[in-house]
């Protein structure tokens, strides 16, 4: 079930393609010819007014509660994958090859094995509710198992390379859900904020996007603003610095 060589090296292409996917929802387009019933336009619409239909909040109400939970998720995914970013080094973290220079144990590592991973699924939950319903149940389902296989892919990496280090590392150190306590004392490993917020100008800038301009209701708007701060993250990559080993 690990992911290949190949996955791992175009991830981010292969993210971008589950993006398309799920706000395109080809598969839309197909059940409009043999039905006249519309669906509706996105997910943030239908999680809105079936709280409202199920009558547990009126509908201004429950479009509120779900823009607010979305801005957090996506803050807080950007968040997460800024300070994960900060201890691993940007050119670790986009690089197209598998690295296991030495164990992370450092910032957030020391409470689970892979922040960036948990930052992409709550990032991914957060901006899922401008896509289509079907849209969105397919990029979250496509998105977690595809970075599961990133997970096991890299855990086999590391075990053959590290051996008994990254192995003790395992078991002390949950590989997702975040553990609410450090399992490991502090290392010397020094964060590296400006390059990490460089490295993660997409997520970071659409997260500060999305707080402005959510309160518009507008997810085309929105949209267009994924775009833009993927292509600005793009141009953004140019200007970090050359590889740095990531420390223990």
């Amino acid at each position: 079930m690990k992911a290949t060589q190949f996955e791992f090296r175009f991830r981010v292409w292969i993210a971008v393609l589950l993006y398309v996917l799920g706000f395109w929802a080809p598969w839309l387009s197909i059940a409009s010819r043999y039905s006249n019933v519309a669906p509706p336009t996105t997910a943030w619409l239908a999680l809105s007014t079936t709280l409202a239909r199920w009558d547990w909040l009126p509908l201004s109400q429950a479009t509120v509660l779900i823009t607010s939970l979305a801005i957090a998720l996506v803050f807080l995914g950007s968040a997460l994958r800024i300070w994960g970013t900060a201890y691993l080094g940007s050119s670790v973290v986009h690089s197209g090859a598998m690295h296991a220079d030495e164990v992370m144990a450092s910032g957030p590592y020391r409470f689970t094995r892979n922040p960036l991973y948990v930052g992409t699924w709550l990032f991914s939950i957060g901006i899922s509710i401008l896509m289509p319903p079907s849209g969105a149940v397919f990029f979250l389902l496509a998105t977690f198992l595809f970075y599961y296989r990133l997970i096991l892919g890299e855990e086999d990496h590391l075990t053959r390379q590290q051996g008994a280090a990254y192995l003790e590392y395992k078991q002390r150190v949950p590989r997702i859900v975040p553990s609410l306590r450090p399992r490991l004392a502090a290392s010397g490993a020094k964060p590296h904020w400006l390059e990490s917020v460089l490295a993660e100008s997409y997520t970071f800038a659409f997260a500060c996007c999305f707080a402005a301009l959510a309160w518009r209701y507008e997810a085309e708007l929105l949209i267009r603003c994924i775009l833009i701060c993927f292509g600005v993250s793009l141009i953004t990559r140019a200007f970090l610095p050359g590889k740095r080993l990531a420390a223990g």
